[in-house]
This record gives structure tokens, sequence and C-alpha cells, in this order.
């Protein structure tokens, strides 16, 4: 799910000629990359690892040969997007499988595409929208990969309305570390599907993915900014308006204190119907929809990180927060139109806006709540916030549905990501504080993510999740993988052994 920091020179596996004389795990080894530094998205973490970039199915079954040969222990990482330990492994092999990339089929009258598990979010909308086609859910970065958005299920602004990623997968095809593949959909294979998908990549390899996109009769969509005063009045208009929006986002100023805890502004979202816009399919072309690459049409994009690194601190971050959330009033409730990849893909807006967490690194807390509890359980997590001198720089707010996926993060309500600076100074002080608000999530029945946790407890995820959940998935880990040959850094944290 991350990828390497630092980019190096990696020897692309080249699959042995002939497999007569049986597998060759010292000629596996030699496509190994060196030792490397392999570091999670928000800089807070990383492990020395050998790297391994897969081309072909084959390739995902030598690593499985040597992983059982030799007892080594693997980590699948996709595009770079976890922002903790989820796709880091200081005790083995990182699999980096970006190179395993291929668009398969396509069918234009269905929407139907098959894949190989390293095409990412931005190379399915590249090749969906100019068709009129978009994915069914995007996360705020368009660069994880399937595999790595099927592991994590990742969820979107429309996950209310339509559900996470794996409620739109028809069918994939698996390798587990035993060597077996098999094709698993909602009815053939039903819980190596509903396992694989929320996995975290702790069960085998997504080879192929189909996947159906969804139909789209416009390049652009209709927005409209709302403004709000506290994190009830956000709740409530969500809970007023969802039935009657695609998209909903809500950003909190976490600085806001006593009755304006919570305040920010409302992103809502519908598409447009057949017939509405005169500019399509022209407004569908990649050209009109790529995002520009550099501010005012004179900065390049990448130096903005430099411009904003003044106000890295907390000083600086109440001010922007504050100036954001009075700057909202000036188009308050005034509709407009927004290309899909510029709504959708707010993280890479900015390219390596990250970096003004430097020389330090970022955390990002992340807890759903079930509705009835969403509010007050957010309001005491911002006023800990407060209450201990830690205020998160930037926190969004969405609505959520239930689903059927194994370890699920998903609850009937609401969830909040916030993300913390890390420095060397702070972060006893910063777990601590995570400690606390798992306490508050757990009481009010919440759940947690794993594509963007670094402090996460065993004792605490157990309590977390239903105890039935967890005795099936060891369960299935222990048919799928009995030596455990798949070990994350997260892994290892989380489960232990």
């Amino acid at each position: 799910m991350a990828t390497a920091s630092k980019k190096k020179t990696v020897k692309k596996s080249v699959s042995p000629k002939s497999k007569k004389a049986g597998f060759d795990p010292k000629e596996f080894e030699s496509r190994l990359s060196p030792v490397q530094k392999v570091e999670a998205w928000g800089m807070n973490h990383f492990s020395n690892s050998k790297v391994f970039l897969p081309t072909s199915i084959q390739d995902f079954k030598d690593l499985f040969s040597y992983a059982r040969d030799t007892n080594t222990k693997i980590a699948f990482r996709g595009g770079g997007c976890s922002y903790g330990d989820a796709a880091t492994n200081e005790k083995g092999i990182v699999v980096d499988i970006r190179s395993f990339n291929k668009i398969l089929s396509f069918d234009p009258k269905t929407g139907i595409l098959v894949a190989e598990s390293g095409v990412t979010i931005k190379q399915l909308w590249e090749f969906g929208i100019e068709k009129g086609f978009w994915p069914p859910v995007v996360s705020g970065t368009m660069f994880p990969t399937l595999g790595g958005a099927l592991s994590m299920n990742i969820h979107g602004k429309n996950n209310f309305a339509v559900g996470p990623i794996g409620d739109h997968i028809q069918e994939f095809t698996f390798l587990s570390p035993d060597g077996k593949e098999s094709v698993c959909s909602p009815k053939k294979n039903s819980d190596l599907f509903y396992s694989a998908i929320s996995g975290f990549g702790m069960l085998g390899a997504f080879l192929t993915v189909t996947i159906k996109l969804k139909k789209i009769y416009s390049g652009k969509m209709k927005v409209w900014p709302v403004n709000t005063a506290n994190l009830q009045e956000m709740y409530d208009y969500f809970e007023r308006e969802y039935k009657q929006s695609d998209y909903l986002v809500g950003w909190v100023d976490s600085f806001a204190s006593g009755k304006g805890i919570g305040r920010g502004q409302i992103h809502k979202a519908v598409h447009l119907k057949a017939g509405e816009d005169p500019d399509f399919p022209e407004n569908c072309k990649l050209e009109n929809q790529i995002l520009p690459s550099t501010f005012l049409g004179i900065i390049p994009k990448s130096w903005m990180w430099l411009f904003m690194y003044p106000f890295s601190n907390n000083f600086g971050m109440r001010f922007v927060n504050f100036g954001k959330w009075i700057s909202g009033f000036l188009n308050n409730n005034k509709p407009y139109q927004q290309g899909h990849a510029e709504y959708a893909f707010l993280l890479d807006y900015v390219p390596n806006w990250k970096f003004m967490y430097k020389p330090g690194a970022m955390i990002q807390y992340q807890s759903f709540i079930p509705k009835e509890n969403a509010v007050k359980g957010f309001e005491e997590i911002l006023s800990l916030c407060q209450k201990r001198g830690i205020v998160n720089w930037l926190a969004v707010f969405k609505k959520h549905r239930p689903d059927k996926f194994l370890l699920t993060h998903a609850v009937d309500g609401y969830s909040m990501a916030m993300d913390f600076p890390a420095t060397k100074r702070n972060k006893s002080k910063l777990w601590e504080l995570a400690k606390e608000m798992d306490e508050i999530v757990v009481k009010n029945g919440g759940r947690f993510y794993f594509a963007k946790d670094s402090t996460l407890r065993p004792e605490v995820y157990r309590r977390s999740m239903p105890k039935q959940n967890l005795e099936k998935f060891r369960a299935m880990k222990k048919k799928l993988d009995p030596k455990n040959l798949l070990e994350s850094d997260l892994f290892r944290r989380v489960w232990g052994k």
C-alpha cells in the first residue's frame, strides 16, 4: 500500500525460462532488490527491506514458493498510500505490485473492466472517463492500486450511498500462500471473497480484479459549499441531505471550541443527468480533467508546500483554519460545477503537501462511530485534543453505511479523519493522546481503519470488533497461511502471533 521512499534501481523480476529442474530459491533471490528504506506515506515509520516487483502471475507463484522454502515473511505494497505501517516489513520482503498493472478487458456496454491488481485508481479513471465511465468508489488520492484498495476496502465521499469498493467487485482471482489459485465472487468462494477484501493483504495476493465502473453523463458535477456553525449542524445537514446527494464531505476546524466546536464546511455534490450538460462529452476529454500542474498558471504545484511551510505550526494552522471558515461565507450555498478529478482527489491537488510536516512526520487518526453517538463522541475527541494541547491540523467528516466484509471498519454512522504532526518532541504525548481517543471511540461503539492507522493496540482492536469476525479471520489465515508467511509490521503490531 505504500511505495519505497527513495527510488533505487530495482531489478524487475523475470521468470525463469524453464521450471523442469524445480524451483531454485537462489535464482529467485537474484530478482530481489538490495535492502532499502521503505517508508510509510505519513513518513512516521519505515522498514529496511528487500523489494520484489512482480510483473506476472508466475512471479507471484515464485514468490510464495520462495517464502515456503525459506520461511521468509512477506508484506504486499501497492500505491504508497497507507499512512502507517500497513505495507512495511522489517522482517522480510516487501512486494511492490505496481508493475503488475495491465487493463485486460473492458465492456463499454456494461462498464465491466478486468485488470491486474497493480492497476491504480488513476489508470482506471483516465481509461474510463473519455468513454463516459468513472470508478464507483475512489479515495482522496488517485494512486492506490486495486490490490491495495481491496485489501483495505477503501471508501470514498459516497460511502453512505454506494458502500466501499468491495461492493463493486464482481470477481477476483486470488493466490494463497499455499500456491492455490481461486476465483472468488459474492457467490463463489464467498467466504474468501468477503475475507480477502478488508483482509489488509494478510491472506494472499489479488491477481486479477473484475470491477463495474459507473456511467456518467458529464465531465463535471454540481457542487454546493455550505458553512456550518458546529459539528451538530454539520451532522444535521448530512442527515437531511444524504438521500439527495451523490457525495458529501465535511471539513472541520479542529481549533474551534465552545458553541463552535466542530464548525466547518460541507461540500455536497450530485451528478448531472443525461442531457443536462451541453458540453458533454467534450468536458470528459482527459485534457479537461487532469489536475493542473501549476497554480495560477505560473507556480509549479510541486513547490506549493514551500509556501505552506511557514504556517506549519499550531499558530499558523489556527490562522489557516479560521481563514478557510470565514472565506466560506463568500460562496456559502452557491452551487458551481467542478470536474470529477478536481472534486475527488483533493490530496493530489498540491503534490508533496505532506512535506510541510518535515523535519517531523504525520499520523492520521481515523475513527468510525455509530450515528447515534457520533456528535457527542467526536466533540469529546476534539475537546480532548484541545485540552492536551495537540490539535490536528486537518479534519475530514464523512457518512458511512455498514457492509458485509469480515474486517470492515464501516458502521452505520460517521467517521472523522484527523491529521496530526508527529515529531520527536511530541511523539510520546501524541501516542498517549491516541490511547485516550481510542477509549472514547470504543465506548461509543466505534471502529478503526488499518489504511490510516499508526497507533492502534491489539487489545483495543479486539474490543472494537465482533469476536466472531476476529475468530473467523484467524481461522481463515491459519487455513490459507499456516506458516504465517504474510506478515506486515502492522500485522505484528496489532495482531501479534
